[in-house]
């Protein structure tokens, strides 16, 4: 048995939830908060048999698409003189993490 966290940006969630659902797969959604650009996540728990973790990875694969986003920065340029410059960064996708489970008890 297998658990699997995936953290999906909020703008991929609703895609995720759909598709894991109509595969048949029991998801948890937790709406967190990534701590670099502060923006709104969905973090999903998939408890599976360990031959479907390749499918969950599909579907996140499938579902979640990188994209690049401009965010302001703030730059330094001497004693008290600064100057926001924004920046382009990778956000999206999914991050997974994939745990072995001892024990599975549905109550």
């Amino acid at each position: 048995m297998k658990l699997i966290m995936a953290i999906v940006s909020g703008d991929d969630s609703s895609k995720v939830a759909r598709a894991l659902t109509k595969s048949n797969f029991s998801v948890t959604k937790l709406a967190t908060t990534g701590g670099f650009l502060m923006a709104g996540n969905t973090t999903f728990i998939v408890g599976t048999e360990e031959e479907k973790v390749d499918e969950v990875l599909d579907i996140l694969r499938k579902n979640s698409k990188t994209r690049k986003q401009m965010v302001p920065t703030s730059a330094s340029y001497g004693v008290g003189m600064f100057s926001s410059m924004p920046i382009e960064v990778q956000v999206g996708g999914a991050t997974v993490f994939i745990l072995d489970v001892e024990q599975f008890i549905k109550l």
